[in-house]
């Protein structure tokens, strides 16, 4: 299951063997976005920006463990689930 995270809301996804750079997905609502791994540029779609700081204080958070959450899924591997923004 590509889900790694969810909260207010939020889902996180990390698929598998997706194509680089190294990103997560966002959606909120009628919202998606993705987000890239190591800056938290939004690459493609757009977010509110009350969702946008939410999402990239989880981020810079949880940063290492999204890397290696990407590095499982790009080798066929179901990623890991993520601790929530609390």
């Amino acid at each position: 299951m590509p889900i790694v995270s969810i909260f207010l809301g939020i889902v996180i996804k990390i698929f598998h063997e997706d194509h680089n750079p190294p990103h997560f997905h966002v959606e909120y609502g009628d919202f998606k976005a993705l987000i890239e791994i190591k800056t938290g540029k939004i690459i493609q779609g757009r977010l509110p920006k009350r969702i946008s700081r939410l999402v990239e204080e989880w981020r810079t958070l949880n940063e290492f463990a999204i890397q290696q959450s990407w590095k499982l899924a790009q080798t066929g591997k179901n990623p890991k689930r993520i601790k929530p923004l609390e």
